[in-house]
């Protein structure tokens, strides 16, 4: 099993990258979202929920995801837990995952824990620019997550712009890879494809 961490910051792409990377692999991969790992909080009530820095690492349940990881490494399944975003708590459903060759984890701060990051056998930053970041979180959280535009603009200024300079960005620095544009930048995607190609060769 090969495991593909993919970072960058909200909006950047990084979502649009991996779901294109796996169409073009010559196997079986499977895409995990650290957004899964959010920690439930089901013990707060929901305005308690809703003032939660999402956007600080303490906010994922990075030791679940490692765990899981490790356990698919190991050739057993996983199940998934699925995040309700509009109750900023974990549903009760879960998405069973069995191993595959390939493995992609795509998030803001996969590339910020450095036990997460050393399960990665190949390291992804997808950059852009922060006026195209902010303007796809902005239709995201409104169209896909039953946001208000006023939650949105305030988050973004409170949590999501400190912790992106705090976190996500000096987190570039761990990627074999740096990729500007991610999912439209079909040469990035070509090369990593071929790369992921050539080291499945190498391990029959």
């Amino acid at each position: 099993m090969m495991i593909v961490g993919v970072a960058g910051g909200t909006g950047s792409g990084k979502t649009t990258f991996a779901k294109a990377l796996s169409k073009l692999v010559p196997t079986q991969a499977v895409i995990i979202t650290q957004d899964s790992y959010y920690a439930s909080f089901s013990e707060l009530s929901f305005e308690e929920r809703v003032k939660i820095n999402y956007d600080h690492p303490d906010s994922f349940e990075d030791s679940l995801l490692i765990e899981h990881l490790k356990t698919l490494r190991r050739g057993e399944s996983i199940e998934v837990p699925v995040y309700d975003f509009a109750a900023y708590t974990r549903s009760q459903d879960v998405i069973k995952v069995e191993p595959v060759p390939i493995v992609i984890v795509e998030g803001i701060l996969v590339l910020a824990n450095p036990e997460l990051r050393r399960l990665f056998d190949l390291k992804i930053f997808v950059d852009n620019d922060p006026d195209v970041r902010v303007l796809r979180r902005l239709i995201r959280d409104v169209k896909e997550r039953g946001r208000t535009l006023d939650s949105v603009q305030t988050q973004y200024l409170k949590t999501v712009k400190p912790m992106h300079e705090a976190y996500v960005e000096p987190s570039k620095k761990y990627a074999d890879l740096i990729v500007p544009e991610g999912g439209f930048n079909t040469v990035a995607l070509t090369t990593v494809a071929a790369l992921l190609k050539e080291y499945l060769r190498q391990r029959g």
